[in-house]
């Protein structure tokens, strides 16, 4: 299996300068950034829990250490 260079051989490349540096306007112009090509994003949805659901769970707990409370005072008569 042979292995070849991908490297483009210096003595044959377009655009190089002896020293091997390209002179301006051989190069293409730098690209613009990627954000200023994306959609600009509207919707930023909160972060952490609702209330509804939190205050649903913390009224859950209330009644089920509320019920073993009642529970074992009633054990105890």
């Amino acid at each position: 299996m042979s292995h070849t260079n991908p490297d483009p051989e210096p003595d044959r490349s377009t655009g190089l300068e002896p020293g091997g540096g390209v002179p301006p306007g051989e190069t293409p112009p730098a690209e613009s950034s990627m954000p200023g090509a994306l959609p600009r994003d509207t919707h930023n949805p909160t972060k952490g829990w609702a209330k509804a659901p939190l205050t649903l769970i913390l009224v859950m707990v209330v009644l089920v250490a509320a019920f073993f409370l009642v529970y074992s005072l009633v054990l105890m008569l």
